[in-house]
């Protein structure tokens, strides 16, 4: 495996990886889904922000740029959405994994305009918090197998790390909306 430096860890993972935790109160369940709730007008702000030449700028060497990271978001929440429905309605299922960097080598996510993946994720985000607030304990304890990560995740660790992916992807935007504004200092 090759060894990354000390940046391009920071620009890879500019909140760090994630990190499950054993425990879960229900005030920190709350709040991790408030936080999936409120990401679609965050992240319709901050793209906001940026001109259609910077959407298509990197976050990093060989990272995605501003498009691709929208898309891709649409795709994983649409992947998450369906992960919980299946764990709600099936015994542990084993979900399918997919390749998401080869999804955003897609021309699709070059090509479409990033304002129809905001809108689906806005929409998305809406019908997966209303069934995310009618979850039971009982139901966060239901789990999904994972073959990737060749373990059981619980649907208390998937709102967990789905609100860390939401703002691991809003920090890329950030670097890059970051970069711009210091480059109109000169």
């Amino acid at each position: 495996m090759k060894k990354m430096d000390f940046k391009t860890l920071n620009l890879q993972y500019p909140i760090g990886t994630f990190e499950e935790s054993d425990y879960y109160g229900n005030q920190k369940i709350f709040e991790m889904i408030s936080e999936i709730e409120k990401f679609p007008l965050k992240l319709k702000e901050i793209v906001s922000s940026l001109s259609e030449e910077e959407l298509n700028i990197p976050y990093r060497e060989k990272g995605w740029n501003s498009k691709q990271v929208v898309h891709h978001l649409a795709d994983s929440h649409l992947n998450a959405y369906l992960r919980f429905k299946l764990a709600l309605t099936e015994n542990n299922p084993t979900i399918r994994p997919y390749l998401e960097d080869k999804f955003g080598e897609l021309e699709e996510y070059n090509t479409t305009p990033i304002k129809l993946s905001l809108e689906f994720i806005d929409v998305l985000h809406q019908k997966w918090i209303i069934l995310l607030n009618t979850l039971s304990e009982n139901d966060l304890e239901k789990t999904y197998f994972h073959p990737e990560l060749n373990e059981n995740v619980s649907l208390k660790t998937a709102v967990k790390m789905y609100a860390w992916h939401s703002e691991h992807h809003f920090q890329h935007i950030v670097l890059v909306k970051n970069e711009k504004q210091s480059f109109s200092k000169f």
